[in-house]
């Protein structure tokens, strides 16, 4: 298949090296240094399994200069989204799909608005993967875990065949049936681990162990739930469960929000805990904590460090 990976960061960068490894077209859209060293040097993945590097591999700012593909793998920042789906444009043939692989849930919104409804497939990652350097990419956790289902349900025939792709990649990949579950089943977690970990500049850990922050921790994820099912997303009924099990079971993190804070970059808070409260807003559903994640991190929105 050809792909071409819009923000070849941790995410897409992994993903399309994987997919370029087992013969696959892959072309990846960057900008800055990392395209340089790319376009120079080939694109290095530190896996967990053994480092390898693609070299030479297709990179360019231009996308324009790609034609029509199969798939597009949109990794960029959620702020980015619109911007992307416009410049994707030239990338679509009739059978072409966009494949929105990004944190919350309105992307595939965002997409189809403009490039169209029946065009975008919804997917969620679980994978952790970082630039480490320029042209380098090192995968952080032992997930390569991605999944994708169509807007409507229930898992089509592209979506299998994308997902039997991925998997002839050597990755752990699936269609389901229910893409507003898969993503808000995420988001749940999500929103909790990236607006916490923002506002209080702590990890995972130190959450889990203080009691005020644990219990503020539950607030979210219990705000994220009843705000999906109030906008009738069949959320399973052991979500906020299966959540602290993964807090007090896994390695302490820093959400990519706090990361991103640290380094004095725009933040995603608008369509993380700003979503809950402006989608809590319009059913009725009272976000008290996510509204205050969201009003302390705004004076941070546009990068201005922490």
């Amino acid at each position: 298949m050809r792909f071409a990976i819009m923000g070849a960061g941790g995410v897409g960068g992994y993903y399309g090296a994987q997919l370029a490894q087992a013969g696959n077209e892959v072309t990846f859209v960057a900008r800055g240094d990392h395209l340089a060293a790319m376009q120079t040097n080939g694109l290095t993945i530190h896996d967990r399994d053994g480092d390898f590097t693609l070299n030479p591999v297709s990179a360019t700012d231009d996308v324009s200069s790609i034609g029509p593909v199969d798939a597009v793998l949109m990794c960029v920042k959620l702020y980015d989204t619109e911007t992307a789906a416009m410049q994707i444009k030239p990338l679509l043939g009739p059978d072409s799909i966009v494949v929105t692989l990004q944190n919350g849930v309105e992307a595939p919104e965002i997409v189809e608005a403009v490039v169209g409804n029946g065009r975008t497939l919804g997917g969620a990652t679980y994978i952790s993967a970082t630039i480490e350097a320029p042209g380098a990419i090192r995968r952080n956790n032992d997930l390569t875990r991605i999944e994708f289902g169509e807007p409507d349900g229930p898992a089509s025939d592209r979506a299998g065949a994308l997902a039997e792709n991925f998997k002839a990649a050597g990755l752990d990949a699936s269609a389901v049936d229910d893409m507003a579950a898969l993503l808000w089943s995420k988001f749940v977690l999500l929103s909790a681990n990236s607006g916490m970990t923002a506002m209080t500049r702590q990890t995972t850990g130190e959450i889990r162990a203080d009691p005020v922050m644990r219990q503020t921790f539950h607030a979210a994820l219990a705000e994220t739930v009843a705000v999906g099912r109030a906008r009738g997303v069949a959320l399973p009924d052991n979500i906020e469960q299966s959540c602290t099990q993964w807090l007090d079971t896994n390695a302490p993190i820093k959400a990519s929000l706090l990361v991103d804070l640290e380094r004095g970059r725009r933040l995603e808070a608008a369509w993380l805990s700003g979503a809950v409260h402006r989608l809590g807003q319009e059913v009725g559903v009272p976000t008290p904590t996510h509204t205050t994640i969201f009003a302390a991190l705004r004076p941070f929105a546009d990068g201005s460090g922490s």
